[in-house]
């Protein structure tokens, strides 16, 4: 990503047509959620989780692929130090993604930096990577539009999660609903969506790889975040380098 210029325009930070917009941008995301969220509210209602905790962690923690592997971990009988290191190793991702958006943000205040990023995800980090390109044409999107994102997201989720557990007693296996294909489906829907150029589709394609082989390495927790790490040195590497061969 190009940092924003400094002729980019401020946003408006309030606005009906921005709350509007970004309702509907992340409705995409929003039907991924329900299927997912309900999945775990179904796994926490079996695990034992008690309704109101199951909830919270949706309200408080809000993060998929985490919330799962605490439910799983915790139906173990898991350590709960144990499973606090574990969520937090799988969600240091989140530094990679704040950080790409960091020199769009740049003008926003304290607050409102926090309170965007407590509520950023993998799936509304590729919504806003997308808008805020935008800004390399000196048009910054309105604070309202990133925010209803970021809010309609989370609602989507929370609500999901309270299905499942109501309708937890009924389910007995999810595996048949194929609920837990939900999230892979969605986040290839959103890769998609982001490859712009052949080298987009060539990077993603190597980490996906990498990953993959790095899973089969043994490197658990961690081989998302290193093919990561690699893929996107690589890619800065290779358009610097098509960059000044062009000139």
């Amino acid at each position: 990503m190009t940092e924003p210029s400094a002729s980019s325009v401020a946003a408006p930070r309030a606005g009906g047509r921005g709350w509007f917009s970004g309702i509907v941008q992340v409705l995409p995301v929003v039907l991924g959620y329900l299927p997912v969220g309900f999945a775990f509210g179904v796994l926490a209602q079996k695990a034992g989780i008690a309704v109101a905790n199951t909830v919270l962690l949706s309200v408080l923690v809000y993060a998929g692929s985490a919330q799962l592997i605490a439910v799983g971990l915790i139906a173990a009988g898991v350590p709960p130090l144990s499973i606090v290191a574990t969520t937090f190793i799988v969600n240091l991702r989140h530094l990679l993604m704040s950080a790409a958006l960091t020199p769009f943000l740049r003008r926003w205040r304290k607050s409102e930096l926090a309170a965007f990023a407590f509520e950023l995800t993998d799936e509304t980090f590729a919504v806003h990577s997308t808008r805020f390109v935008a800004a390399e044409a000196g048009v910054e999107p309105p604070h309202s539009e990133s925010f209803a994102i970021n809010l309609t997201a989370q609602a989507s989720w929370v609500f999901a999660t309270l299905m499942g557990v109501i309708a937890g007693q009924l389910v007995t296996d999810v595996e048949p609903w194929a609920l837990d294909y939900a999230l892979p489906a969605m986040f290839i829907g959103l890769l998609v969506l982001q490859l712009r150029t052949w080298i987009h589709a060539l990077i993603a394609l190597v980490t996906g790889l990498l990953a993959i082989g790095l899973l089969q390495a043994g490197l658990q927790q961690w081989h998302v975040i290193v093919a990561t790490l690699i893929g996107a040195t690589a890619g800065v590497g290779v358009e610097q380098w098509i960059s000044r061969r062009s000139r």
